[in-house]
């Protein structure tokens, strides 16, 4: 126990009444049922001329008085700083792989102090609180009156824990521990001074500690887990089981749970962009979440489906599954659920399924977000479909891109180029007006399996925005009174005129939403409207294809 100075004596009303331990240079830590007394006065056994130095309960733990009571933790400041090194910490879990812990009493008739050696029992906390101690012979000193409040600590003086709970029987050789991550729950600031298992610098933890604090006084609106998610990145641990219910609990999960290094200055800068308020508002900024769906190789009824997340231009990777079709839908609400932790905070979700061509008309905008919640994910979220085949083609993407830089910088409407399926041009006639006529929005009266060669036009021309009534005119060729299709488009011109492209999702998301909250939804005629839309900028990492093992 050598330069463990920062040993201290508690005396409340002039009797010993247990143990602390410096943490700052006037800042000792003690059990709650120790300081139960007035006047408390703080002595280092180990600096004679440090003694009965006056101190003041500054953070109470909340312990409500009985012995198996959470939060028996005091914070106690003296009247002036000490010249003593403060005690050093081990990182959470430490004491787990120590064949022997110490702790410094001051039993009756040892006001100078004495020592016992135990051991931890298990890394398992009892009631979610105490770590069990048992002394490592029959013999020596055991944890009795006046250890209360010692530090247990490491052969090498550093801490691990508090002693909280004595044997009230002299044969019983059992005692109890605050470890230091619980003792931190009590006592907020003792998160700045224990290290975690990724070696995060103590400026670093410091900071991110401070930037909590702030967060808590400015009344931040933060989401926890999507901090955490940020935090430990697309590859690191995931979200523990229910979450975390607070900033707080985050911070410490990550600084003491996570290995990774940089988990620690990660949380802690985006706790300060958050702080320092949002940048300017840019309407045409998304954040995918991308959901691919192939046909599996392993059967005619196999799906291999890719979830990703996409946040400062990066495809983050959530699952990939093969599984049969019927199950699909349920697979993707739940790795749905799942991405959003990986985008940034306040970011704007765009859901984009990434279709075979044969599957553009999949009814996914009416899928329900999930088992209890039957919201359509079209109506929760902007969600647009686009082409598996043109996502992934270098050359069509290509032009995509020099497409919609145009959008962005030029005239903010676009006109809407009607596909009539009364008396459809053939395909080469159309696949050349849209060509010279550089269109960008192109509103088709009938689902693409009864207008299958004007779809292949339109996309591979390629225009960057197709709008079609997934239920629409099955026919082509019909005359045009009562078309369906006709008076779909006639009310999707005005509905969509002068909406910037990047903004359509937007604007197709609240149309599903009015049909939806409409009296007669299944007439409204925008019930069923099926919008592919394909910025490559929001998709900067061209997918390449799913696997599909053969059976």
């Amino acid at each position: 126990m050598t330069g463990t100075a920062w040993q201290a004596r508690i005396e409340c009303g002039g009797v010993v009444a247990g143990a602390g331990f410096l943490v700052t240079p006037r800042t000792v830590l003690t059990c709650a049922h120790v300081v139960q007394g007035d006047p408390v006065t703080v002595s280092f056994p180990n600096r004679p001329e440090l003694a009965g130095l006056p101190a003041a309960v500054t953070v109470p733990g909340g312990w409500a008085g009985g012995a198996t009571d959470p939060g028996d933790l005091a914070v106690l400041e003296l009247d002036r700083d000490v010249p003593v090194a403060p005690a050093r910490f081990a990182p959470p879990g430490a004491e787990q792989g120590s064949p022997s812990l110490l702790a410094y009493g001051f039993p009756d008739g040892y006001d100078e102090g004495v020592l016992a050696q135990y051991r931890a029992v298990s890394r398992t906390l009892i009631a979610d609180q105490w770590v069990q101690l048992e002394a490592t012979s029959a013999h020596g000193q055991p944890l009795a009156g006046g250890f209360s409040g010692a530090a247990v600590t490491l052969p090498d003086d550093r801490v691990v824990g508090m002693v909280a709970q004595v044997a009230g029987e002299p044969d019983v050789r059992v005692g109890r521990m605050l470890p230091t991550e619980v003792m931190a729950r009590y006592w907020y600031g003792l998160g700045a001074l224990v290290p975690g298992p990724g070696a995060a610098s103590p400026a670093a933890t410091g900071r991110l500690h401070a930037l909590v604090r702030r967060a808590e006084a400015a009344g931040l609106d933060c989401d926890p887990d999507r901090l955490y998610g940020h935090a430990v990145g697309p590859f690191g641990p995931d979200l523990p089981p229910g979450g975390f219910g607070s900033l707080r609990a985050a911070a410490a999960y990550v600084q003491w749970q996570v290995d990774d290094p940089e988990a620690v200055p990660r949380l802690a800068r985006r706790l300060a962009e958050l702080l320092a308020g949002p940048p300017a508002p840019r309407t045409s900024a998304w954040s995918p979440i991308v959901v691919e769906l192939e046909r599996s190789g392993a059967g005619q009824d196999q799906v291999t489906v890719r979830v990703s997340a996409y946040r400062d231009g990066q495809r983050r990777p959530v699952d990939t599954g093969r599984l049969p079709r019927g199950e699909v839908r349920a697979y993707v609400q739940q790795r749905v659920d799942r991405a959003f932790v990986h985008l940034a905070e306040g970011a704007e979700a765009l859901l984009a399924f990434v279709l075979p061509r044969e599957w553009l008309n999949e009814p996914v905008a009416h899928w329900e977000c999930g088992p209890e919640d039957s919201t359509p994910l079209g109506c929760a979220h902007p969600l647009v479909v686009t082409d598996a085949t043109r996502h992934r083609s270098g050359r069509l993407r290509h032009h995509l891109a020099k497409k919609w830089r145009r959008l962005e910088t030029g005239p903010a409407a676009t006109a809407l180029h009607r596909v009539d399926c009364t008396s459809p041009e053939r395909p080469p006639s159309l696949r050349k007006r849209l060509r010279d006529e550089d269109a960008d929005l192109v509103g088709y009266a009938a689902p693409p399996t009864a207008l299958p060669g004007h779809f292949e036009a339109g996309l591979n021309v390629p225009v960057p925005v197709l709008l079609w009534p997934r239920t629409g005119c099955a026919d082509v060729g019909h005359a045009p009174a009562a078309c369906a299709g006709a008076a779909f488009l006639d009310a999707l011109g005005p509905a969509v005129q002068g909406v910037p492209a990047a903004e359509l999702p937007r604007r197709i998301r609240s149309l599903r939403e009015e049909a939806a909250a409409d009296d007669a939804p299944d007439r409204h005629w925008a019930k069923d409207i099926q919008l592919l839309w394909d910025d490559p900028h929001c998709f900067p990492e061209p997918a390449a294809g799913l696997h599909s093992p053969v059976a």
